[in-house]
């Protein structure tokens, strides 16, 4: 019984990105830490630059990533949590005012309510709609900033707001996707906001900070100050086009740009010294080809500064250039870098770290989550555990996954061992070898018995008496 209620506080989200589609389930344990149960990740091949362009291919992606984690939790998914994210997603800033017609009463989560209601009537673009409206700080009569106004008194409630934006056949294509890989779909998250939740403390987050995830084929900037998001936006390139300009500047295969990039690559040509030459393997019968390392970090170095160009031009856009005190923190497959963090602080003069997603993770996590890769999808599944966690069921019920076979012939060993075991029910069949054998041993021994007081019989018997 126990095992079925753990299980039933399971929440489950998906990461559908650029290079890979990760579905993920955890809950948290009775110190407020995520403990991962399931996880499966594989190539996703029909997202380009975080919008959908191959439902067909999505949708096995999709597929394959939520049964690895369904084997490793030994629990079937029915409800997921879904990140989005893409060049398509846009931010604004806008005011709301709401006039109270009772000033003796205290103000409540209704009014509140009322307010951020009142800002998904805003005339957008055509085909835009409105992902998340983040409320920025509050204004009661003439009290400004007031980050809390519940129980305070007051006619006129103002407040200031930050709207993010995305377009509706975007999001339609990621909820077709998963409606169509036999899921259905709690919410949708903006993956920046995910990102945050799982590598940003709160002390960077009142102190000032930018949170670049350099993904592959987008780049992720959340701004926060105050504990409060001030700025998100989406750069169109990321980790998938410095591969491209590797390919090219070396005339390489892009499986080849990969490998070097991963291997070799760095973000800061002076760093290295000993400017090692990579040989790669020519097409059948042609030469190998040579490329020096520093000239591979040149290639690197440039797309990369172009990168950070464009995150400080977002900074100054933001009206927050010179407040970020913490400075800002790298995640994202493209954080793994060699010395990116470096040419982060050079390039921007903000002092940088790179963020893995360990801080809310239970103790005996899994070194693979460790990775900044991982941000997104560990920030999903907080974030879905913190906001919807007690309002939806995401798991079928545990006994009912337990009797099905195929789960024990493909077994997937889970993360950690808070997964209780499925156990074969063979030993509940009768053996018909193990229960005659008793028998016919037990019919053995007597017939063996007989025969040999028999034989001492007639061999003690004196040849006389016959």
């Amino acid at each position: 019984m126990n095992d079925q209620i753990k299980i039933k506080n399971t929440a489950v989200a998906v990461d559908i990105g650029t290079t890979k589609v990760c579905a993920i389930a955890g809950q948290l344990n009775e110190y407020g830490k995520l403990e991962i149960v399931g996880m499966g990740v594989v190539r996703s091949e029909g997202v380009s630059r975080g919008v959908v362009s191959n439902i067909d291919k999505t949708v096995k992606a999709i597929r394959e990533a939520v049964d690895i984690a369904e084997r490793n939790a030994h629990c079937k998914f029915k409800v997921v949590h879904v990140g989005i994210a893409g060049q398509h997603i846009k931010s604004l800033h806008h005011h709301g005012l709401l006039v109270r017609h009772d000033s003796n009463t205290e103000i409540n989560q209704d009014d509140i309510d009322k307010l951020i209601k009142d800002m998904y009537k805003l005339v957008l673009p055509p085909g835009d709609k409105i992902l998340h409206v983040v409320p920025q700080e509050y204004t009661v009569d003439d009290e400004q900033d007031i980050f809390d106004p519940i129980g305070m008194s007051g006619v006129r409630l103002e407040a200031n707001f930050h709207i993010i934006t995305g377009q509706i056949s975007a999001s339609r294509n990621i909820l077709r996707c998963v409606e169509k890989a036999g899921l259905e779909v709690a919410d949708v998250t903006l993956e920046p906001i995910a990102s945050a939740a799982s590598v940003l403390s709160e002390e960077e987050k009142e102190a000032g900070i930018a949170l670049v995830d350099i993904g592959g084929g987008t780049t992720d900037i959340t701004i926060f100050k105050d504990g409060i998001i001030r700025h998100t936006c989406v750069i169109p390139f990321g980790g998938n086009i410095i591969t491209k300009d590797i390919r090219e500047g070396c005339t390489v295969m892009n499986e080849q740009a990969e490998k070097l990039k991963v291997k070799f690559g760095s973000a800061m040509a002076d760093e290295i010294v000993d400017n090692r030459i990579i040989t790669i393997p020519g097409f059948k019968g042609r030469d190998h080809k040579e490329i020096s390392e520093k000239n591979l970090a040149r290639i690197i170095q440039a797309r990369v500064e172009e990168i950070f160009d464009y995150v400080l031009w977002e900074v100054r856009r933001s009206g927050y250039d010179g407040k970020l005190i913490a400075g800002m923190v790298l995640t994202g497959g493209g954080s793994l870098l060699k010395h990116i963090d470096l040419l982060a602080e050079y390039h921007t003069g903000l002092p940088t770290r790179v963020g893995q997603p360990i801080e809310h993770l239970a103790h005996g996590y899994s070194s693979q989550l460790a990775s900044p890769i991982f941000a997104t999808a560990v920030g999903l599944l907080k974030h879905t555990i913190d906001n919807y966690g007690d309002k939806t069921s995401y798991v079928e019920e545990f006994k009912r996954i337990t009797d099905e076979p195929s789960y024990s012939n493909n077994y997937y060993p889970p993360l950690n061992n808070t997964v209780p075991k499925v156990e074969n029910k063979v030993e509940e069949q009768p053996d018909i070898e193990e229960e005659e054998t008793p028998e016919t041993g037990k019919k053995k021994g007597l017939f063996n018995k007989l025969f040999t007081l028999t034989k001492d019989f007639f061999e003690t018997v004196p040849d006389s008496e016959f």
